[in-house]
């Protein structure tokens, strides 16, 4: 575990001078922020950019409507057919489904066969494992009462990484 305080580039120098496999599998959650992050991970023809299957899941039911269609969608994107889902949506005025349909368009690219990947142990489909590791290392920034200044932030991010990746001596 690595962690960095408002220094996307200390952390992509990190990520890169680590022994990155090939491909290189980056899962996001769908926010911007992280898409632009990876653009600086491994190489272009290296990196894979994988769609949080849980949060596209979330998104797919903040449709809402019939109960059928959204089981239907999570089956086709199961499969990674995007376009068929869009077909599920396209007629749908409502505006959470114009603004599923948009987010379906942004990510077409990010979204995989998750049966195929995950049955093949391919890459990982949710970012559970990766959250649950910035709760590790947010608890002892954020303990209860402490106050920390800006340049010390860093400092206490690593060493609660190194106590987490054992190598607190």
């Amino acid at each position: 575990m690595g962690a960095f305080f408002q220094d996307n580039l200390a952390l992509s120098d990190w990520v890169n001078s680590q022994p990155l496999i090939h491909p290189l599998f980056c899962l996001g959650d769908g926010h911007p922020g992280i898409w632009n992050l990876f653009e600086n991970l491994g190489e272009d023809e290296q990196r894979i950019e994988i769609l949080d299957w849980y949060h596209l899941k979330e998104n797919l039911y903040k449709v809402g409507g019939s109960l059928k269609r959204l089981k239907q969608g999570e089956k086709l994107l199961w499969l990674g057919k995007v376009e068929e889902t869009l077909n599920l949506f396209r007629a749908l005025k409502k505006k959470e489904a114009v603004n599923f349909c948009r987010y379906l368009e942004t990510h077409r690219s990010r979204i995989i066969n998750y049966k195929y990947c995950q049955e093949e142990k391919i890459s990982s489909v949710g970012s559970g494992s990766i959250e649950s590791g910035v709760k590790q290392i947010g608890m002892r920034v954020k303990i209860s009462g402490a106050q920390w200044k800006v340049e010390n932030v860093s400092k206490i991010l690593s060493l609660r990484c190194a106590y987490l990746n054992g190598t607190l001596f």
